[in-house]
């Protein structure tokens, strides 16, 4: 997978909670995501130059991925409180802190929408 959004989970919570207010029939439908379209590649290369560390990459990302248009979600709720580079900081912070993770796979590799 060559690109991804990234929402920091509290602002997706809160957007979610927020739309809980549009509830209707027929269904008010949203996308929740982050506002920025991120390059794997580039995310990899942020992580290992803050943690001082060489990255290597196997094959060629793909040229397009499935995202998520979250413009009508800013609009009704404003745009996530936590920037990409904000949610890298805490996300470097709590590793070299050593926070606990779950030690689960990312499946960026994964095309097929099954996860």
């Amino acid at each position: 997978m060559g690109y991804l959004n990234a929402i920091w989970q509290a602002d997706a919570n809160n957007m979610s909670l927020q739309s809980l207010l549009h509830a209707s029939s027929p269904p008010f439908v949203i996308n929740i995501a982050g506002p920025e379209l991120l390059s794997v590649r580039t995310v990899a290369q942020d992580f290992a130059k803050r943690f001082r560390k060489s990255v290597q990459f196997e094959g060629t990302e793909a040229p397009d991925a499935l995202l998520s248009n979250a413009q009508k979600a800013f609009q009704h709720f404003g745009k996530p409180r936590a920037s990409y580079e904000q949610m890298t900081a805490w996300i470097a912070d709590w590793i070299e802190r050593g926070g606990e993770t779950l030690s689960k796979p990312t499946h960026f590799e994964n095309r097929a929408g099954k996860f």
